[in-house]
Formats: structure tokens, C-alpha cells, sequence
């Protein structure tokens, strides 16, 4: 499915003081000019595309010579959605005046509003490239990649949206439409995937990150084994093999799940000792089972190969809080901090860390923040239901060994 591009011109319209005073100046209807033109630009402004189209249109008729003219009624047909209108109106702006760049672009959008997708191409990659205008580059870019996908050009429109991306890193209808559109290329590639190899190991692996990442765990774990069976070195797959088990066993209070998941986690630790996950994971359950001495162990082997791993710093925390070491726990959780300032479940333990070296002040103003972050997560959960909440290991969480 085509993304919609959201396109908003106003930002891009054709200024007419460059015509006026010229054609007022060679016509016997310059009254009429002025007020239409007077009227047009003011409905322009405030949006009232129907009054601006009247005048325009008006304008056009008694000055068909003025490149400018066609030009906005270009863009108010495009507001309106009237894409055939505009493409007429601004290909006769740019037959009569070529150098107006941001028409240029502006019938390339509406060239792809029409499905006319090779036709718009050449000029949407003109603006994204060469427009110096921040708001052209990141409408012609929305419109390419929605152009390229049309075209079922894929990689290019992976490209343009990792540019969008780059230039535009906080914009939320670019994160949105890119968003979608790297979804949407996951999703072919695992359809090709199944259609060159449909047994292959590459086939079970995907089909089993799939299955799990929809909370299918029986059939994930079916997938996984599939793989091993085929390959029982194969990298990564102990670990994910391991994550789904300890999921199920969760789900189900499964004990004979849980210790399988353990047994997973250590062959892939066997197999990649660098595998920082796995070495979390793993530590994560000693320390849940009051195992602390492993739990640090294994949680400073995770750090060893993963220094910025912010969860392991923050476990490693709650383990030398339970052994009643409050000031070696103190850099791993400033450490975290730095990776994280946002997750309230640091503050938390740090508020801990401080009570226990008798710190009121400081535990007092960690546990504010505690609280400010923890309200903020929970709102957000209430509006997002935790769509994309999806981790690749466990979060940490306040739970009975932090009170």
C-alpha cells in the first residue's frame, strides 16, 4: 500500500509582487488587476482556496501572459486536490517562465498525486537533491519515496527515507512514513525469502523471529529448533531459543521451561562468550533467584563485550544493592544515567543506592524524579497500549527485591 503524503504548500507559494507592477503597467484593466490580485493573495494566505481559485482564475484571464498567475493557481488547485488542474496550470507557469524552481517541484508532486510516478521522478529527485529550502527538500523526498515504492523500486525509497531520516530526525510524519515503508520492505524481503528458499534454515529463522515477535511461542520455538537441527552452531539461535522459552515459562509459571531456557542461554554463551544478551539474561535469572555472586558475574561479562549496555548496568546495580554494596553500585547506575536520563526505573535505584550511604538529600532528589518519569511512562503506555514495546532482552523492572 502508497503512503499518503501529507503535503502541506503553503510555505512554498509563488510570491506575485514580481509581476504585478509590470502587467499593471502595460494593461488597460490594471483596477481589475490590482483587486483580484489584492483578493487572491489575501484568500491565499488565510486559506480559503475556493475565494482564491475565483480570483486567480479571474487574473488569469486578463493576464495570461503572467507565469506567476498560473503558478499559485497551480498550487490552489493542488491544495484542493484538483492534481489534473494543477499539472495544466503549472506546466503553462513553467512553459512561460522556466526558472520557477519551486513550481518545477510543485508539478512533480502533483504528478505523483496522480500515480504518475515516472513522470514525477525527474523533478522530486531535482528538489530533494538540489532545493536549498528545508520544507521543498522534505515534501519532494515524502513524495520520491512514495513515488519509488509506486514504481516498486524498493531500495531506492529505502535510500531517499534514510536520507528523510538523517536531515529530518525528529520530524514525526517523515519518522511515520519511513516508519512504514522499512516495515513494508521487511515484510517483501521475507516474502522473497520464502518464495527463493522456502526450506532453507535463513526461512525458519525469520519465520521464527516472526512467530515470536507475535507472541506465538509454541510455533517460535518449533522454528528455532528447525534451525538448530540443521545447524547447532548457528549464531544467535541458543539465545533466541532461550528468550522464547523464558517467555512461555513466564506466561505459563512453567519451571521445566525456565530451566530449559537457562540450559539455552548457556550453550550460546558456550558457543559466543562475547554474546552480551545471553550473558544478561542469564545473570537476570540468578539474580531473580537471589543467586547474586553468579548474577555479577555473569552481568560484568555482559558489560565486558558491551560496555553501553544500559539494562546490564542497571541489573548489575540491583545485584550489589542486594549485597549491600550501595557505593560500588553507584557508577553503574550515574553510568546508565548517561545512556538513559528517561528510564524511571534508574532513578528508583538510585534513590535506594543514596538511602543506603545515607544520602537523604540525594536520595530525596532521585526519588522526585523517579516519580515525574514514572507518571510520564505510564501515561504514554495509556495512549500507546505499548505498540512498539518490543525488547531484544529483558527490561528492568521494580519489583520485590527493590522495596
Amino acid at each position: 500500500m502508497l503512503m499518503a503524503v501529507r503535503t502541506s504548500i503553503k510555505l512554498i507559494a509563488i510570491c506575485v509582487c514580481s509581476w504585478a507592477a509590470p502587467v499593471l503597467a502595460q494593461s488597460n484593466d490594471s483596477a481589475l488587476l490590482a483587486q483580484y490580485g489584492e483578493e487572491g493573495q489575501a484568500a491565499l494566505a488565510s486559506g480559503h482556496y475556493a475565494d482564491a481559485e475565483i480570483a486567480y482564475e479571474k487574473l488569469r484571464q486578463l493576464a495570461p501572459g503572467a507565469a506567476e498567475v498560473h503558478a499559485n493557481l497551480g498550487l490552489i488547485y493542488f491544495e484542493e486536490k484538483k492534481f489534473e488542474q494543477a499539472v495544466s496550470a503549472l506546466r503553462q507557469a513553467l512553459k512561460l517562465k522556466p526558472s520557477l524552481a519551486k513550481t518545477e517541484a510543485l508539478l512533480a508532486m502533483s504528478l505523483s498525486e496522480l500515480g504518475r510516478f515516472q513522470e514525477a521522478v525527474p523533478g522530486l529527485q531535482k528538489a530533494f537533491r538540489q532545493t536549498s529550502d528545508p520544507e521543498t527538500k522534505r515534501l519532494a523526498g515524502l513524495q520520491l519515496q512514495r513515488a519509488y515504492t509506486g514504481l516498486g523500486q524498493h531500495d531506492k525509497a529505502v535510500e531517499v527515507a534514510l536520507q528523510l531520516n538523517r536531515l529530518f530526525p525528529k520530524d514525526p510524519e517523515v519518522l511515520y512514513n519511513t516508519g512504514r515503508l522499512f516495515g513494508n520492505f521487511a515484510f517483501l524481503s521475507m516474502e522473497r525469502l520464502a518464495q527463493e528458499a522456502p526450506d532453507s534454515l535463513w526461512r525458519h529463522e525469520a519465520a521464527g523471529e516472526a512467530y515470536e515477535s507475535q507472541g506465538a511461542n509454541d510455533l517460535a520455538i518449533r522454528e528455532f529448533r528447525e534451525v538448530l537441527a540443521r545447524d547447532p552452531q548457528h549464531a544467535g539461535i541458543h539465545f533466541r531459543l532461550g528468550r522464547t522459552l523464558l517467555a512461555r515459562s513466564r506466561a505459563a509459571s512453567s519451571v521445566e521451561d525456565a530451566t530449559a531456557a537457562q540450559e539455552e542461554f548457556q550453550a550460546e554463551l558456550k558457543l559466543d562468550p562475547s554474546n552480551a544478551n545471553a550473558s544478561y539474561e542469564l545473570a537476570e535469572m540468578h539474580r531473580n533467584a537471589g543467586r547474586f555472586s553468579e548474577a555479577e558475574q555473569l552481568f560484568e561479562q555482559a558489560l565486558k563485550y558491551y560496555p553501553e549496555f544500559e539494562e546490564a548496568h542497571l541489573g548489575l546495580a540491583a545485584t550489589l544493592l542486594s549485597e549491600q554494596k550501595p557505593q560500588v553500585a553507584l557508577p553503574h547506575l550515574k553510568r546508565a544515567i548517561e545512556l538513559n536520563p528517561d528510564n524511571d526505573v534508574i532513578w528508583y535505584r538510585l534513590s535506594q543506592a543514596n538511602r543506603a550511604m545515607g544520602n537523604s538529600a540525594e536520595q530525596q532528589k532521585a526519588f522526585t524524579e523517579y516519580q515525574r518519569l514514572h507518571a510520564k511512562k505510564e501515561s504514554q503506555q495509556a495512549a500507546t497500549g505499548e505498540i512498539f514495546s518490543r525488547s531484544e532482552v529483558t527490561k528492568q523492572e521494580i519489583g520485590p527485591r527493590d522495596k
